[in-house]
C-alpha cells in the first residue's frame, strides 16, 4: 500500500474549502447575532446546511478515493473522481443560494449533490472491483 499523495492534495483544497464555509457560517451568525442554531434566519440556515452537507458526505468520498489509491488504483480515475468531487463541492453552496426552483439551484445544487453520489458511488464499486 502507498501513500495517497494525490488523495492528500485534494483532501488539503478540500479542507480549506470547508474552513471557508465554516467562517462564512461564522459570519453569518454574528451579523444575524445568532449564537446557536439558526434563529430562525433563512439564510444562516442555508449556511449551515451548505457546511453541514459538506461534513456529511466529503470525509466518506474521500476515505474511499484514499483507499483506491493506496490499493494501486488507476491515478486517472483517482485523479477524475477527486477533481469532480471538488467541482461539485464548489457548486453546491452556489446553488443553495439560488431563488428557489431556479435554473442555477438545480444545475448547482442539484448537480453538486448528484456528482457526489457518482463520486462516492464509482469510488465504492471500484474499491469492491480492486479488493474482490
Amino acid at each position: 500500500m502507498t501513500f495517497p499523495a494525490i488523495t492528500a492534495f485534494y483532501a488539503a483544497l478540500l479542507a480549506l474549502l470547508f474552513v471557508g464555509l465554516s467562517g462564512w457560517v461564522v459570519a453569518g451568525r454574528l451579523s444575524s447575532d445568532v449564537l446557536h442554531g439558526d434563529g430562525g434566519d433563512a439564510e444562516l440556515q442555508k449556511r449551515i446546511r451548505c457546511q453541514g452537507n459538506f461534513a456529511e458526505y466529503v470525509p466518506f468520498a474521500l476515505l474511499l478515493i484514499a483507499l483506491l489509491e493506496a490499493s494501486g488504483g488507476s491515478l486517472a480515475l483517482v485523479r477524475g473522481l477527486l477533481v469532480v468531487l471538488l467541482l461539485a463541492r464548489l457548486l453546491h453552496p452556489v446553488g443553495m443560494l439560488a431563488p428557489k426552483n431556479a435554473p442555477r439551484q438545480f444545475a448547482c445544487r442539484g448537480g453538486g449533490i448528484v456528482a457526489t453520489f457518482g463520486v462516492t458511488a464509482v469510488a465504492a464499486l471500484a474499491l469492491l472491483v480492486r479488493t474482490a
